[in-house]
């Protein structure tokens, strides 16, 4: 839907911004097939789409239903009034949707919304429906950065996506490996000997599973391993994974857990290489609260009320707003923050920093000096 070249990011401002527009329309819905969608790519001519709009206003006075006729051609006269106000197509292209929105039969409630995408759209869709098409806007917030993640050790291994900010477990795998304490009888060779094999079977399945989850996808960014650095060193430096999948790694992490707990550990571990994803500038903006809060306390502040007060002085640089709160309060808060060049950052609850600001009151925020409450 938008332009594959095209590496622009989405923030989470216009992100939360999106996503509240495509939530105030998906319920709409028409009472037949009388709700206009319109999108307009960027760079092209949007009196073309007039043009094409009273065409079809023209097609529409034959539709035998009352009600529907006058629905349609409302929703397309709506549409072309609107689309006179703009000299031209936005740079990032038009999504625009009018229609009757009257709960009532027989009663007029004609609207229309437009909306500039965050990124370049290059698509063209002129639809009358039951409901808008919103499926291109929603492609938007699909997070389009995705890498393998593996942790692993003698005994366990675990595959999973890191999906945007979320970690997707896959398939986790328990090797027969014995433990250290041989049983009574078994020579130390014999018990060596086991022990090898067993492993070499954990890391020839292990090297499968990668094989079958992480070669198919298109889209992957990168895989990367955490474990204790002999086994990681032990599996990568043998031909257990063959030279595609070693092309896809990018990281390699000293771990001393596995699991899901090693799966965070993981992600924490590899920031350096996560540097420009969301989850990274997430995390490191809630843990320099959660450190400025142990050792600079009169520096931060949490707390809904509280802290809006201190944006309103003028005293906040930057506030924290997790996405559990409801769209009034963080429209609020981002029209206080803009009067005061305050730095709004919105925190999703798929991080561990994510919930505790979730658990801690949803609002919190770094000062720009220090000021005693």
């Amino acid at each position: 839907m938008t332009d594959p070249k095209s590496d622009q990011k989405i923030d989470p401002r216009q992100r939360h911004a999106l996503k509240k527009f495509v939530k105030e329309i998906e319920s709409c819905r028409g009472r037949h097939t009388e709700l206009v969608t319109v999108y307009i790519p960027s760079g092209y001519d949007i009196n073309k789409v007039n043009q094409q709009l009273a065409q079809e206003q023209g097609t529409a006075e034959n539709i035998k239903s009352t009600s529907t006729r006058k629905n349609v051609v409302d929703a397309l006269e709506k549409m072309k009034q609107h689309l006179r106000l703009f000299k031209q197509t936005p740079p990032n292209g038009l999504a625009a949707f009018s229609g009757n929105v009257a709960e009532r039969e027989g009663v007029s409630d004609v609207k229309v919304w437009s909306l500039e995408p965050p990124v370049p759209i290059k698509i063209r869709i002129y639809r009358c429906d039951k409901a808008f098409v919103l499926d291109p806007l929603k492609d938007l917030l699909e997070s389009k950065s995705v890498y393998g993640l593996l942790v692993m050790d003698r005994r366990d291994a675990t595959l999973a996506l890191l999906k945007g900010k979320t970690i997707i477990p896959l398939t986790t795998t328990h090797s027969h490996v014995p433990g250290k304490t041989r049983a009574g009888g078994q020579s130390s060779v014999r018990f060596a000997r086991l022990r090898e094999g067993a492993k070499i079977e954990h890391y020839k399945k292990v090297a499968e599973y990668l094989k079958e989850q992480f070669l198919p996808m298109p889209d992957l960014k990168g895989i990367i391993i955490g474990g204790p650095s002999t086994t990681t060193m032990d599996f990568l430096n043998k031909d257990y994974i063959t030279g595609d999948l070693k092309k896809k790694i990018i990281a390699v992490k000293d771990l001393g857990y596995t699991g899901d707990f090693g799966l965070q550990e993981l992600v924490d571990k590899s920031e350096d290489v996560l540097a420009e994803e969301e989850i990274a500038e997430e995390k490191k903006v809630m843990q320099k609260f959660f450190h400025m809060l142990a050792t600079q306390e009169d520096k931060v502040s949490y707390g809904k009320d509280q802290v809006m007060h201190l944006v309103k002085q003028g005293v906040v640089e930057a506030v924290l707003l997790s996405e559990a709160l409801d769209d009034a309060t963080i429209e609020e808060f981002e029209a206080e923050a803009d009067k005061m060049g305050t730095t709004v950052n919105l925190i999703s609850v798929e991080t561990r920093e994510g919930v505790q600001l979730r658990e801690m009151g949803k609002v919190a925020a770094i000062l720009r000096y220090e000021y005693h409450q």
